[in-house]
């Protein structure tokens, strides 16, 4: 048996990676500095894979800034607007793709399939595919030429990058494909000659719901690879969920299968007892989770080894995370105020290494040996679960008489609307944001002065005030309509209120990257979730004092606080949600209460958690939806509940956006182009839509007729009626220069759209 991970963090314990790249973005070292202090991190993580035992180390998963993006610039797949012309990509081009430059916005940036990391999203023009760089052969003599140990390069595979890649339908497909078997048989020939063994070719796509020629057009490309590919053995990695065409896959010409018995238990081990597994290849199983902190629960998991290996040939089962470490924090040693009863039963990226070296050894030498690490294993877990804070007596009663609590509005949106416009006196394409404005140097420093104690919490109530009063007159000068307060007193949109509702915990070091170098600490929930004190109201109502123009009150929505924190893995989803739910209907209700009329519960992460088989969605769409609609149904028909989505796919997920009812739902139109509102057109949707005019991610400041473009476009969709204007997320990461100039560009185009939409009446 050989253990093996499908990739390590790449970020670093202390978030290293992140900090070298933005100061290469700053200019504050040079590129050789850059690349010089990426080769350190790269060779560290391959240590502390070899220090932990791992037989089979993988190299390839690291990148400067994200590995799709890194195949669209080794195959040559740059878009025109960037004008490149050469036979090498260099870094301003990469990160022009990534990030955008003054001349041309960035690609397109959406879920890495149902977690919370963002890829960069390949676009085909038609580009003659080459093999530029071959990033994988770089990696695997780099780690040959350090270490004497067993190296495996790893890449994302063909049928994901050509399945997740936009506008080949559009194109000519059956070229496409030709060309882009042959760069990656090209890259594999390469890593064969250079002495590799095996290659480890990811598939998450294999996990979602494939069509039968989806699977033809897979199964022609690796009967094509099989024949070029050279002498390396494929693992073909699968991850996520059980494989859709279980009975094809297996017989894919490779040398390997590695199978998700976490996500995808049921599915894959019943296939296998049904159906057998090739005696000639391996097995790889993914038994210990990749994007979770709890830790094994060991006898089980070994249980399952123990029929895994009855199953396969003899020295053919190795043992691995179910996916990528990547999605989970480094390491626990990191962490030191967390309660016992919770720190026993974590397990970060050098934990589950741990575990993988336990479970490999027990399988080979006996349980018995590790009689201790499974004893106190299955204490700690019990421990927990018994545990107070996992007994709240209260919340639970509150869950049980759900059935009690209307998840309806009291009138349809057509009246509602009426009411909130009486109110509200908003003009013609209504200009807003967000929530967050820049997260200044200035705004940094007193969070971490108070969490230090250098400074008492008045004064740093005192200086949020001061930012409050600032931005406000900010919004009033530039014109916006509806304002937000900025959220400087917030980290994170999900930390934030974890901090303040019972059941959350949070670690000081526990960073996992979303997207670029933008990393962030997921609340961990590990008790029933509870709403103590009021929340947002104190910030929200000052700002309201400051102005006569609405202020919205600003909330993360039930799912995306659940889907973007750790959460508890002893009770089903759904109940966790309603809990989350239950706190904030009592938040809104607070905010009401202190004359908000207008509030916007954000749910950015609702489409990420969709389950990748087509015949699981229904059952998290009916529960998600719920837990939604019971945080906002209890207010009255004059308070304007706004929503929030932004980089995901929205052409199949307009009726979930229809049940939802609330009065604005904004979504991002901006690195889409436009595109995504047009799923609105033959959905009929009548609630108004916030149009995500421009992209907040890039330091780009656009220009007005792009902005009126977007709109343009969406009004083939919606009418002019349901239109409101907005960035297409939130501003914290920017500068606030780039922000009033922007917001000024934005203002304008509503003014605009406003001229036009008067001469057309006249």
């Amino acid at each position: 048996m050989k253990s093996t991970v499908v990739g390590y963090p790449y970020i670093g314990p202390n978030r290293e990676w992140k900090k070298t790249l933005e100061a290469f973005w700053g200019e504050e070292i040079s590129e050789q500095q850059f690349e010089a202090q990426m080769k350190e991190y790269r060779l560290a993580n391959i240590k502390v894979q070899i220090d932990a035992k791992v037989d089979s180390i993988t190299v390839g998963d690291f990148t400067y800034y994200d590995r799709m993006l890194d195949l669209a610039t080794m195959f040559g797949i740059i878009p025109k607007r960037y004008k490149w012309n050469s036979d090498s990509v260099s870094l301003e081009t990469y990160y022009a793709m990534a990030r955008g430059n003054q001349a041309a916005p960035a690609s397109e940036m959406t879920k890495w399939f149902n977690t919370n990391y963002h890829y960069i999203v390949p676009e085909y023009e038609g580009q003659n595919l080459k093999l530029i760089d071959n990033k994988p052969l770089r990696y695997f003599l780099e780690a040959k030429e350090n270490f004497n140990v067993e190296i495996k390069p790893t890449i994302i595979g063909p049928a994901t990058f050509y399945l997740l890649t936009k506008e080949v339908e559009t194109s000519n497909k059956p070229s496409y494909l030709l060309q882009l078997t042959n760069v990656y048989s090209q890259l594999l020939s390469e890593l064969s000659l250079a002495g590799a063994e095996w290659v480890q070719i990811e598939e998450p796509i294999l996990a979602t719901s494939l069509s039968s020629d989806d699977m033809r057009i897979i199964t022609e490309i690796y009967d094509q690879l099989n024949t070029t590919k050279g002498s390396s053995k494929l693992l073909l990695q699968s991850y996520f969920e059980s494989v859709e065409w279980y009975e094809e896959v297996i017989n894919l010409p490779v040398a390997g299968i590695a199978l998700d018995f976490v996500h995808g238990f049921e599915e894959n081990i019943s296939n296998i007892r049904n159906f057998g597994f090739p005696k000639d290849k391996v097995l790889s199983a993914g038994i210990i989770n990749g994007r979770d902190i709890w830790i094994t629960p060991l006898q089980q998991s070994l249980d399952l080894l123990v029929e895994l290996e009855s199953l396969v040939t003899p020295n053919h089962l190795w043992i691995q995370p179910s996916c990528s470490l990547m999605h989970v924090p480094v390491s626990l040693t990191l962490e030191s105020n967390l309660p016992k009863e919770l720190n026993d039963n974590l397990a970060f990226a050098n934990e589950k290494l741990q575990e993988l070296a336990i479970l490999k050894n027990a399988l080979k030498n006996g349980r018995d040996v590790y009689q201790e690490a499974f004893e106190n294993n299955r204490l700690a877990r019990e421990l927990l679960n018994n545990s107070l804070v996992r007994q709240q007596e209260e919340v639970q009663n509150s869950i049980k008489r759900l059935s009690e609590v209307s998840l309806s509005r009291i009138s349809e949106y057509a009246i509602r609307k009426d009411l909130q416009q009486e109110l509200l006196q908003l003009p013609r394409f209504p200009t807003t944001t967000i929530g967050s404005f820049p997260q200044t140097a200035e705004v940094k420093r007193n969070r971490t002065q108070l969490k230090k104690g250098q400074i008492g919490k008045e004064q740093h109530d005192n200086f949020i005030k001061d930012e409050i009063e600032r931005w406000i007159a900010y919004q009033e000068g530039l014109e916006l309509d509806v304002l937000v307060h900025g959220e400087f007193e917030r980290t994170d949109m999900v930390e934030y209120f974890g901090e303040k509702l019972a059941g959350f915990v949070f670690t000081a070091n526990a960073w996992v990257v979303s997207y670029g170098s933008r990393c962030v600490k997921p609340p961990i929930i590990y008790g029933d979730v509870k709403w103590e004190n009021p929340m947002t109201l104190d910030e929200t109502v000052y700002a309201q004092t400051l102005t006569t123009k609405p202020v919205k009150g600003m909330l993360t929505g039930p799912i995306t606080i659940l889907n973007w924190s750790f959460v508890r893995d002893d009770i089903p989803r759904s109940i966790v949600a309603q809990q989350i739910a239950l706190a904030l209907r009592k938040e809104i209700k607070v905010l009401e209460s202190a004359g908000i009329r207008v509030i916007q519960v954000d749910e950015p992460a609702l489409r990420e958690g969709l389950p990748l088989k087509a015949k699981k969605h229904d059952d998290y769409l009916n529960w998600s939806v719920d837990a939604f609609k019971l945080a906002t149904s209890g207010v009255e028909d004059e308070t304007q509940i706004h929503t929030h989505m932004c980089y995901c796919e929205f052409n199949d997920f307009i009726e979930p956006i229809r049940a939802l009812d609330a009065d604005v739902i904004s979504i991002e139109t901006s690195k889409s182009h436009g595109e995504i509102i047009k799923a609105f057109k033959d959905a009929k949707y009548t609630n108004s839509v916030g149009l995500g005019v421009y992209d907040i991610h890039s330091p780009r400041i656009p220009n007005i007729d792009e902005m009126v473009a977007v709109v343009n476009d969406s009004l083939e969709a919606i009418s002019p009626e349901q239109c409101w204007i907005n960035p297409d997320c939130g501003l914290k990461t920017r500068k606030t220069d780039e922000t009033l100039a922007a917001l000024e560009r934005m203002v304008n185009t509503a003014k605009l759209l406003r001229e036009r939409s008067v001469q057309r009446i006249k």
